[in-house]
């Protein structure tokens, strides 16, 4: 196979050197890396630029991980296209992992995400709408550029969870996604600083517009989404009490959660209509040329 590998970078100099040096040592010459950065304030330009084995630098001005996906993607020549985060080093199984799971006829493969937050079991596949779906680590996957083609990229709308809108609509395709255990990555440096609180109202407005525009405005798109509402509201009357949280703060999230869920519902519903097609993506790759800044090529 010929594999591009988008990596895409934010303010993140140590652990993106850490990531490329695994992926020079761990995977042919012949992989193009392609490095999609910003807007990063570290120095990430100038120690990429000075490294050759980097094949393409793209320098963009959102802070938003479906545009920069779409970035990579949209400059990538390979037949194979991988997304990782430069927090993450590959393990010396990545490249054979990737290698023997696309030839099984595989359109999809994910792997491990070790060192990072604790996120959803994504081994097992769920089932939504009567669809089955199985979601992927959107920082350690990769696809068969026919894939990426047909699905037009990332939906750059979604601030957040653009990676699991991407599995509804690889679903919706009738293409399978697979899980490698060997095709794991890990973060090598760890940080001094602890974890974000989370953005509840890009969190549900995200939620909430892929449900609605993979769906359409049925019932159980509602009541996912009210349910998922509840069960973190629960958390934050626990945290409440435990006087981990504030009054105000708990009504101020359960504000944004009940705002942005509506929005959501709106945009999907809306999006939904104005791409009927089996992408479902009004807002993806073929939809704008000017993600990039900057572009440094020395293919």
């Amino acid at each position: 196979m010929k594999l591009s590998v988008v990596v895409s970078t934010l303010n993140d100099r140590e652990r993106l050197l850490s990531c490329l040096d695994a992926l020079a040592a761990r995977t042919p010459s012949s992989t193009e890396v392609i490095v999609v950065n910003g807007p990063s304030s570290d120095g990430t330009t100038g120690v990429v630029r000075e490294r050759d084995d980097v094949d393409v630098l793209v320098e963009i001005s959102e802070r938003n991980p479906g545009v920069s996906r779409n970035a990579g993607f949209e400059l990538a020549t390979g037949d194979v296209i991988a997304f990782l985060d430069g927090e993450y080093a590959i393990d010396h199984s990545w490249y054979s992992a990737i290698d023997e799971s696309l030839a099984d006829e595989t359109a999809v493969v994910t792997g491990p995400v070790t060192g990072g937050p604790v996120g959803t079991d994504l081994q097992s596949p769920r089932r939504v709408a009567g669809q089955p779906v199985t979601l992927f680590h959107g920082d350690n996957v990769a696809f068969e550029r026919s894939v990426l083609e047909s699905l037009d990229g990332f939906d750059e709308y979604l601030e957040d969870g653009s990676e699991r809108d991407c599995a509804h609509r690889v679903a919706g395709l009738g293409h399978d996604v697979s899980w490698s255990a060997t095709m794991a990555v890990r973060c090598e440096i760890g940080t001094d600083g602890g974890r974000a609180d989370p953005d509840w109202g890009t969190t549900y407005r995200s939620l909430s517009y892929r449900l609605a525009k993979n769906y359409g405005p049925r019932p159980t798109v509602l009541a996912r989404a009210v349910g998922s509402a509840l069960c973190d509201g629960g958390s934050g009357v626990r945290r409440l009490v435990s006087g981990e949280a504030t009054p105000t703060g708990w009504v101020s999230d359960g504000t944004d959660v009940v705002t942005n869920i509506t929005r959501g519902l709106w945009d999907g519903v809306r999006a939904r209509y104005i791409d009927r097609s089996s992408q479902r993506n009004p807002n993806g790759l073929s939809k704008r040329h000017d993600r990039a800044v900057r572009v440094y090529d020395r293919r």
